[in-house]
């Protein structure tokens, strides 16, 4: 899983992207509890997750074109100063009446975010090259994010109680500039000389036309971006479930916490296990069996009355599920050329968005006009075809390589 580590550019690109990813989640917690703790209103609150919802939804396209047409490094360099900024501006909210600028400032905050993230993803395949380092970088990452989001957010809502808001927020725009700087010490990417363009790349530049291009050309990245959105949906269907299910079913919030934690064990032991097993089982086996398997999990956890089979499930389902995203990454970064890889990846971010949104609101529905576990049949029974669809649609030979770039 470490093998990529050994690209110098690599390094700094993960370090980058993981100490953004830990300022990021570091807010999570405490400014909903900030905001909570100024107003007392639980409207008020809950519009800070939607400054955080609507810039992915709405900008991950043009954050792909942004990210195919000029430099992905500086696109990421900016990206970063622009969140420390946005972040400061946390620092001048003092009572209710300032609260529309927490509003503002996690609006742009996450517009950087969205920025960032599809010249990342799609600069990685660019350091690494498309081989075993690659699957290499993608495990570590994925290692890195589950760790990051099972640490980073209990941690920022213990440091707003034990340092305050004011030192955290502080703390949050350092983590930006330490990514910036880390960009900054990377080598810009040019292309070798002699290195022949492929009709798709020479037209990069081009616009949303030419990834249409690339998508017809492409029936993999489709059938991926298919795949994903619809599964990323059931999913945020059955998040939106958990905490009524673990209070009225499993005893209380302690028990909440506990299945949480059982999803990101779950997530932490998929990253090894897609780092194994992508550069060895075909995308149409290995994304149709974790399908499956997270299917099967969604029906054990919503069917349990106890712990005892309520952890198992959720291990199985953050495994099986962390095998999905890590595969589904790689896979469509082997399939895509590079100088549109920005604006599908860009693709896949909003259908990640859209999806959440829409899951989010279709689980409680279904559960309203049903029960919780009929809903989790239901999305069990979505994710069960999305395994169909990846078995017969993908690839069922390894994904072709090539080598790393070395740095």
């Amino acid at each position: 899983m470490f093998e990529a580590l050994r690209i110098a550019d690599f390094r700094l690109l993960w370090f980058a992207r993981s100490v953004s990813l830990l300022g990021s989640w570091l807010l999570v917690v405490a400014v909903p509890a900030h905001v909570f703790t100024l107003t007392g209103s639980v409207a008020a609150t809950g519009l800070t997750l939607a400054a955080e919802f609507l810039p992915p939804l709405l900008l991950a396209p043009l954050a792909g074109v942004l990210a195919d047409r000029v430099d992905r490094r500086k696109l990421m360099i900016g990206a970063d100063v622009a969140r420390v900024g946005a972040v400061l501006l946390l620092l001048l909210v003092r009572d209710p009446d300032d609260v529309w600028l927490v509003y503002a400032a996690l609006t742009a905050e996450a517009t950087g975010t969205t920025m960032f993230r599809p010249a990342a993803q799609s600069n990685t395949p660019a350091v690494v090259g498309t081989g075993p380092a690659l699957s290499s970088a993608n495990a570590l990452n994925a290692t890195t994010d589950g760790i990051v989001r099972l640490v980073a957010a209990p941690l920022g809502g213990a440091l707003y109680a034990w340092i305050g808001f004011t030192p955290l927020v502080s703390l949050n725009a350092a983590t930006y500039a330490v990514s910036a700087a880390a960009l900054l010490l990377t080598t810009p990417l040019t292309r070798q000389p002699g290195h022949p363009q492929t009709a798709v790349e020479a037209a990069g530049a081009g616009g949303v036309r030419h990834l249409r291009a690339a998508l017809r050309q492409a029936p993999t990245a489709r059938t991926l971006l298919l795949v994903n959105t619809v599964f990323l949906g059931a999913n945020a269907s059955l998040s939106a479930l958990l905490v009524p299910y673990g209070i009225t079913v499993l005893g209380g919030p302690a028990q909440i916490g506990l299945v949480m934690s059982a999803l990101g064990i779950g997530f932490l032991l998929g990253a090894p296990l897609t780092r194994v097993l992508v550069d060895r089982a075909p995308p149409a086996y290995l994304l149709g069996a974790a399908l499956a398997t997270t299917a099967a999990g969604y029906l054990l956890l919503f069917s349990a009355t106890t712990m005892a089979t309520a952890l198992p499930a959720a291990v199985v389902i953050g495994t099986a599920g962390s095998t999905v995203l890590s595969a589904t990454q790689t896979t469509l970064q082997r399939a895509t050329p590079n100088a549109v890889l920005g604006r599908t990846t860009a693709l896949l971010l909003t259908g990640e968005a859209a999806a959440t949104l829409l899951g989010a609101l279709a689980g409680p529905a279904a559960a309203h006009a049903m029960s919780p576990t009929w809903a989790a049949v239901l999305a069990a029974t979505t994710t069960a075809l999305t395994a169909a669809a990846a078995t017969l649609r993908l690839p069922r030979t390894t994904a072709a390589t090539t080598p790393a770039t070395a740095s």
